[in-house]
């Protein structure tokens, strides 16, 4: 029996991807629990912010969050299906009209605000 390098790819990809998690579009704002080793320990560091993008793609399938610390915009984007990635839970639902929210980097302060979409479950 012989298979495509495709199949067999995707079968071994197939044991490390995450079934648990939810459904994320872009414009909600979720935290993300991020798995942070520093000396011996291990604890999760939480992450909130709005999703700006997403990349589809089987077991590298990215999201970049941005969120705004201390007056600067911080973006960081997170392999979905990664060990690093421990959590992941949807705070709100974003309406928007774009795949890609990247004009929010020009926007400062409440130009960044979102409306809040009601008709998607959380």
């Amino acid at each position: 029996m012989t298979m495509n390098a495709q199949a067999i790819i995707n079968s071994i990809e197939a044991e490390f991807l995450k079934e648990d998690l939810p459904t994320i579009h872009v414009g909600d704002t979720i935290k993300v629990g991020v798995k942070i080793v520093e000396g011996g320990k291990e604890r999760i560091q939480p992450y909130e912010g709005t999703v700006i993008a997403k990349r589809n793609g089987g077991i590298s399938e990215t999201i970049t969050v941005r969120k705004i610390f201390q007056g600067v915009g911080v973006e960081r984007v997170f392999l979905l299906h990664s060990p690093r990635v421990a959590s992941i839970k949807v705070l709100r639902r974003g309406k928007v009209r774009r795949a890609k929210l990247y004009y929010l980097r020009d926007r400062v302060g409440k130009a960044t605000r979102i409306k809040q979409r009601f008709d998607r479950a959380l």
